[in-house]
């Protein structure tokens, strides 16, 4: 594990903890389960966003190379089929929605209108490659791949800290449980 990750996973535990302390009674009491679903199809659409960036990565890199717009095209396609596969994720999730606890309740909210935006940037650097696949290294067309990395990589990386928040959360309730602490 990176330093970066164990740093992040350490303060996590350290805010559940404190959070733990501050909260009031009753709402420590009222607290809802996490669902085990939507646990899981968070990790699964982790693992397709981290996906997703890493071709948003490569395509960003050919606005600085003379390929062909075969080979955009070849990229894009890829990157429509994350984004769709993510967005079938995200769609499960909404249905799951009313079984989840507030933070996944919290995540489901976040990450969808997120994925609509690079979806619609998607579509928008489809349409001006199909439109103009003679002028790919225009300002306008390396807008459109740089801000699809960009919308990736925050995608991947809310994602990713919803990920790492549950798993914390679950370590802390594990071993608060086998501390048979209040």
């Amino acid at each position: 594990m990176s330093n970066s990750k164990r740093t992040a996973s350490m303060v996590a535990m350290a805010l559940l903890v404190v959070a733990y302390f501050v909260m009031p009674p009753p709402a420590k009491a009222a607290s809802i389960e996490d669902s085990v679903q939507i646990s899981k199809l968070l990790a699964d659409a982790k693992t397709e966003s981290v996906e997703l960036k890493h071709d948003a990565l490569e395509m960003e890199s050919f606005t600085r190379s003379k390929l062909s717009w075969e080979s955009h095209a070849t990229a894009i396609t890829r990157i429509k089929g994350h984004i769709n596969k993510v967005g079938e994720l995200v769609t499960q999730l909404n249905d799951a929605r009313h079984a989840g606890s507030p933070w996944q309740q919290d995540a489901i909210d976040r990450i969808t209108p997120l994925l609509r935006e690079l979806a619609a940037n998607t579509e928008s650097t489809i349409e001006h490659l199909n439109n103009n696949r003679n002028r790919l290294h225009t300002t306008e067309y390396k807008n459109y791949v740089v801000a699809n990395y960009d919308l990736a990589s925050d995608l991947a990386a809310l994602i990713g800290d919803f990920v790492d928040y549950g798993k914390a959360k679950e370590k802390f309730e594990t071993l608060q449980q086998k501390l048979e602490t209040n």
